[in-house]
């Protein structure tokens, strides 16, 4: 059972780009619910999207013109704007774990807690993958994260992550793990660490998976 809406991590070369952000979902109207815009406290808009599996819970139970904490997934369009894509809704204290099973979102979160405060705090980003380019003096970090493909048919598209934070340049091509905080429209970094150097040898481009060394 988990009592997080950012899941621990399960392999030290794990993935993901994975956030939560406080605000109010605006759609663009009732013929594009799924489309629309989440509004922070200061008034900034974030184009955002839901994802298939919340859809259902949000027209249903959660009341729009009330601020919650969503849990999202971060692109950067165009290589530069923010825009979010609304996985799940952390609000224990109202949402309970015989709800989102009646809804059958068996990807939610499992609650064993009625806090809906996180130590993290919100606008929390954990940003898992490989550097790619980094510009300490402009304050620019680009992450490559890879997807793991959701069926053998279909291959999963890397997609790059936009941070502002100094890296040394001396960790190109590293897999280093991130703790970002989003301020307004953009996601800067509050931390690193270091995880393992990759090579080309190591990728095996047709899964997405980290091959490991034999020896």
């Amino acid at each position: 059972m988990q009592n997080h809406p950012i899941p621990s991590v399960t392999d030290p070369l794990q993935y993901r780009a994975i956030g939560l952000v406080r605000g109010v979902y605006n759609p663009q109207d009732d013929d594009n619910f799924t489309r629309g815009a989440l509004i922070d406290s200061k008034g900034n808009e974030i184009d955002s999207v839901l994802l298939g599996r919340v859809i259902t819970l949000i027209r249903n139970h959660v009341p729009l013109e009330k601020p919650h904490l969503w849990v999202v997934y971060p692109r950067c369009r165009n290589n530069q704007n923010l825009h979010l894509q609304i996985t799940g809704i952390w609000e224990p204290s109202t949402l309970k774990k015989d709800l989102l099973e009646r809804e059958e979102l068996n990807e939610a979160p499992t609650f064993k807690v009625d806090s809906d405060d996180l130590l993290e705090g919100d606008d929390y980003f954990s940003i898992r993958g490989e550097l790619i380019f980094t510009k300490p003096e402009e304050k620019e970090v680009v992450i490559k994260i890879r997807q793991k493909p959701r069926n053998q048919q279909k291959k999963a598209l890397p997609f790059k992550v936009n941070l502002k934070g100094e890296v040394p340049i001396n960790y190109l091509k590293h897999f280093i793990s991130l703790d970002v905080r989003r301020i307004g429209y953009q996601l800067l970094v509050e931390d690193f660490q270091i995880i393992s150097p990759l090579s080309q040898k190591k990728i095996n481009n047709k899964s997405g998976k980290i091959l490991k060394n034999k020896n």
